[in-house]
Parts: C-alpha cells; sequence; structure tokens
C-alpha cells in the first residue's frame, strides 16, 4: 500500500469509471420491452442479442480483472505452469460448439433460464436441480469476490483509501461505492447494463495488451532481456521451500498437472451459471456457432497478457501481494494518463463479470430454489423483483467476504469452486445428449465427486506459505496413477465411475426414471421454429443490429 495518490491515473480512472455508470443506468432503457417484469427480460436481457453483443458479452463475462491480474500474477510468482489458462482456453471452443447450440435451443422451446431448469425438466428431479443450483451459488459467490479484489488492488496501487493504518472504513470506502454502483445498475438494468457496458471494458484492454506489449519491451531493452531477467529470478531458490522459485519452461515433473489442470478447467468454464446466462441471452443458436469461432481471439489476447508476468520480473516490479505486480508494473512503466486508462480497463473488467454473476446466481436461487420449493405460483413480476433482490444480497456477501477475509482465501474458494462446478457436468452436458444416465446415479455421482474434491483440497498445504495448512492450491497425486494431477479432473472421473456404475444398478431394480419433458427435435430448434419462444417482437429484436 502506497500513501501518495496519483492525481492523473486517478482522474482518468474516475472518468471511465463515470462513463459506465452512465451506461449501466441508461442501459435500462436500450431495446426496451413491452413486458420488462420477467427473468427473460431483466436476466437473459429478452434473449435478443446478436452476434457482437454476444461475442462481448461472453468476453466479457470469461476474461475478468481476476484474469487480468491473476494470470500474470501466476507467471510472476512461478513461471510457465501459469500458462495453463492459455491452453484451456484454446480447448473451450471446439468443446462448446458441440454442446451449447443444443442448450440453446432446449432453453428456448422450453423456456428454460438457468441449468437447473434443463436438468429439472430433463430428469424430472427437482432434487438434482436443486444439488446443480446450489453448486453454482456456491462456485459463483467467490467469484464475485475476486473481482472486488480486482478493483481493490488497482486502488491500492493508485494510493486510494489511506495507508495501513487507516480506519477499514476511510480504507475501503472507494471499494465500498464502486460496488453501491454497480448494484444500483444491475438492479435496475439486469443483463442489459453489462452487456453495454463490456464494449468500453474489451476496447479498453484491447488498447492497453496491445500497447503493453509493445511499449513495455521496448523500455525494457527487447524480450531477450526480459526472458533472461524472468529466468535468472526463476533459478534462485525459494528459501521456504528450498526449491528454485519457478521456471521458465515446465519441466517433466509438472506435465501431468499443466495438462490436468487445463483440460479439467476448460470442462468446468462453462458449467458456471453466468456461462450459461450469457449464452441464454443470445437470439438464434447460429449466434452460439458463430461465437464459438470468434471467441478464440480473447485466448490470442490472454496468451499476450500472460507475457506481462515476465515483464514484471524483468522491470524489477517487488511486491508481497502477487494480485499487485501487473498494476504496479502499469504504474511505474506507463506515462500517468495512461496507467489511468490500464486501471480503468481493470476496474470495469470487474463490473461486467461481477454483474453478471451476480444476475446468473439470482436467477438459480428464483428459479430452482424459490419457485420449486418456496413459492410454486410465482409470476413472472414476482420472479423477476426476487431476483433482482437476491442479486444486491449475492453481491453484499462477496462484498463482505473481500472485506473480513485475508484475499488468500478469497483465491482458495475460486479453487474450490472450479473443483464443484465441474461435478455438474454429467447432468448438464451427459443430460444434453442422452437420457441414459439415472438422476439418483447422477445425484449420488455429484454427491462423491463433491466430496472427494473437498476434502483432498483441504488436505493441500500451500507450497510457498508454510503457515496456510489447508486448501492451498488445486493439485494432488492421482489414485492409482502416483502422478501429481487436478484434484478437479479426478473428482470428475470418479463422479462419471459412479454415475454409470449406479446407473446399470438402477435401471436393473427398475428404479422410477422420473418423466423428461423434452423431446429430441427440442435440441435442434432454432429461432422462428414453431413453439420456440421468442420474448420480443422482430422488429425490436432486430433493433440495434
Amino acid at each position: 500500500m502506497k500513501d501518495d495518490v496519483n492525481g492523473v491515473a486517478l482522474g482518468v480512472f474516475i472518468f471511465f469509471f463515470l462513463l459506465v455508470t452512465v451506461m449501466g443506468f441508461l442501459a435500462a432503457r436500450w431495446r426496451k420491452a413491452e413486458n420488462e417484469h420477467s427473468l427473460d427480460e431483466w436476466g437473459l436481457g429478452g434473449r435478443s442479442f446478436g452476434t457482437w453483443i454476444t461475442w462481448f458479452l461472453l468476453g466479457g463475462d470469461l476474461y475478468t480483472a481476476y484474469t487480468f491480474v491473476a494470470v500474470p500474477a501466476a507467471i510472476y510468482a512461478a513461471g510457465a505452469s501459469g500458462f495453463f489458462a492459455v491452453p484451456y482456453t484454446i480447448l473451450v471452443y471446439p468443446l462448446i460448439f458441440t454442446f451449447l447450440p443444443r442448450l440453446w435451443s432446449v432453453s428456448h422451446k422450453h423456456g428454460y433460464v438457468t441449468t437447473s431448469d434443463f436438468v429439472r425438466g430433463r430428469f424430472g428431479s427437482k432434487g438434482l436441480s436443486l444439488a446443480v443450483a446450489l453448486t453454482g451459488i456456491l462456485a459463483t459467490m467467490p467469484y464475485i469476490a475476486l473481482q472486488l479484489v480486482g478493483i481493490q488492488a488497482v486502488l491500492d496501487v493508485m494510493g486510494v483509501g489511506g495507508g495501513e493504518n487507516t480506519n477499514w472504513f476511510v480504507k475501503d470506502l472507494p471499494l465500498l461505492i464502486a460496488f453501491g454502483v454497480l448494484a444500483a445498475y444491475t438492479y435496475s438494468s439486469g443483463l442489459r447494463a453489462p452487456a453495454l457496458i463490456a464494449f468500453v471494458k474489451d476496447a479498453l484492454i484491447y488498447i492497453v495488451i496491445a500497447v503493453a506489449i509493445i511499449y513495455i519491451p521496448i523500455k525494457l531493452g527487447g524480450f531477450d532481456d526480459i526472458f533472461a531477467k524472468a529466468g535468472d529470478a526463476f533459478s534462485q531458490v525459494n528459501p521456504t521451500t528450498g526449491k528454485p522459485r519457478g521456471a521458465l519452461a515446465s519441466g517433466e515433473a509438472q506435465q501431468w498437472t499443466y495438462a490436468t489442470l487445463a483440460l479439467g478447467s476448460a470442462l468446468a468454464l462453462f458449467m458456471y451459471p453466468h456461462s450459461i446466462t450469457a449464452t441464454l441471452s443470445s437470439k438464434s443458436r447460429e449466434v452460439i456457432r458463430r461465437n464459438t469461432t470468434i471467441l478464440p481471439l480473447y485466448s490470442l489476447m490472454l496468451g499476450l497478457l500472460a507475457l506481462l508476468g515476465f515483464m514484471a520480473i524483468a522491470a524489477g516490479i517487488k511486491v508481497q501481494n502477487g494480485q499487485l505486480a501487473i498494476p504496479q508494473l502499469f504504474e511505474n512503466m506507463f506515462p500517468d494518463w495512461f496507467a489511468g486508462i490500464a486501471f480503468a480497463a481493470i476496474g470495469i473488467g470487474a463490473l461486467v463479470p461481477a454483474a453478471i454473476m451476480s444476475i446468473a446466481a439470482a436467477n438459480l436461487f428464483t428459479r430452482n430454489i424459490y419457485r420449486d420449493f418456496i413459492k410454486p405460483d410465482a409470476t413472472p413480476k414476482q420472479e423477476a423483483q426476487v431476483s433482482k433482490i437476491v442479486s444486491l444480497l449475492v453481491k453484499v456477501g462477496a462484498l463482505v467476504f473481500v472485506l473480513t477475509m485475508d484475499k488468500t482465501v478469497a483465491i482458495n474458494f475460486q479453487l474450490l469452486g472450479g473443483i464443484w462446478i465441474l461435478q455438474t457436468f454429467p447432468a448438464l452436458v451427459g443430460g444434453l445428449f442422452t437420457r441414459w444416465f439415472h438422476r439418483w446415479a447422477l445425484l449420488a455421482g455429484w454427491a462423491v465427486g463433491m466430496v472427494y474434491g473437498t476434502l483432498v483440497a483441504y488436505g493441500v498445504p500451500s507450497p510457498t506459505n508454510p503457515s496456510q495448512k489447508h486448501f492451498g492450491g488445486s493439485a494432488k497425486e492421482i489414485p492409482g496413477i502416483g502422478e501429481i494431477g487436478y484434484i478437479g479432473l479426478t473428482a470428475f472421473v470418479l463422479n462419471v465411475v459412479v454415475t454409470v456404475v449406479l446407473t446399470f444398478v438402477l435401471k436393473a431394480v427398475k428404479a422410477p426414471e422420473g418423466v423428461d419433458e423434452t423431446r429430441p427435435e427440442d435440441y435442434t430448434a432454432d429461432a422462428g421454429d414453431p413453439g420456440v419462444q421468442t420474448e420480443l417482437p422482430p422488429a425490436t429484436a432486430g433493433a440495434g443490429h
């Protein structure tokens, strides 16, 4: 924490923050529908977004402030192992090309708003639907908290919020203001707000990375020097562990960890409720298919972004908290006015996904807990109202998380969230292609994966912090193989094995299957087909494309 405020950077940051705040409130009037009091309108933007809006929305949703700060921070701390984020975002797109259009079609045909809606309709099981909903909410909460951590890192580097000795209220006041603004425009505009703001966020991030990747290496003497200095730094022994700090290229020992982490993360990414919310807001299955082909542009950006971790080492950045390495690099390297633009890119990069995540979690609560178990006869207007209130409560929970807990705890919980959300894959993706799995077997597999993943992660100590005995990482020895691998993927394999074995058993004893309300043709239906719900009249839906 520093005590001198960078006035120019702060001024530029505030300008962009005010700009997106105004856009957030104006978004309520953007393509306004006749019936705005429904989850389709508030929570899915009227299901009317075209290719470009969906692209920006999904990009804004998946490439968050946490990505901007944490991926280079992982490389700053440990070297090449942090690059796993690049192959996993490449693996994701062929994977989602196969199942997202099917999910879009069946969801539009039946008016499903969440993944749990689909699971309940497909398997006729409220219990399985509740398990998927609770997992989604649990995994999303720490993710929102990490967006707020991203904003806090930027404020820290700009010197806003007073020194360490300031009382907590003054220190956290800027974060509270940012949070209040986010909560207000999400409440009033729903998913339209982050969709509109995503344009500004992505434009800023592309500009900042393009400049950083050219300007900073010129100032540091070129990539030769950057990699040489990073290599020297990684070869030094860490006194805590007695091993080198990291490596420019991962050795043989890390291969299993790297590969399983990349594959597990790829399988998990589109299980997150916010990814699905952004997907279901698009107006046709063609939009989804097109997006899976143009979204890899972000992976290219991510690869360049990751290199900033090496640049921070070469620039001699020394921070206790690795999350501050990149904001500090920008502060040291850029002129103040451009540092302000870079900080605004990270700050707005937190607001967009935090808004989508809170909407997604609120939709899950409203549809799959409130309507299924508390008030089955809720009207669309009541659903929208409950969702608005819950989205506020989710954000308050995330804020309390950030203000009261150590930052490493938020990161650990986010790692745990990845392990948990992956356990919903068999029910969701399996259900999109086959009805063979038995609903009780899916529930048992989910429970085994959740329990195994949580217990094993609990037993992992931090490799760099001796005082942290639990939830210190997401890799552990794979039973039966002896290699170190991603806990989430091991739990997922166990989950699938239990599901398959129990399905055979339950089918043999003729256990009741539950009613499937979907039909095979529902999975290929498109906008304009009979019975496919289109919320907006064509004249309104077409506006702005």
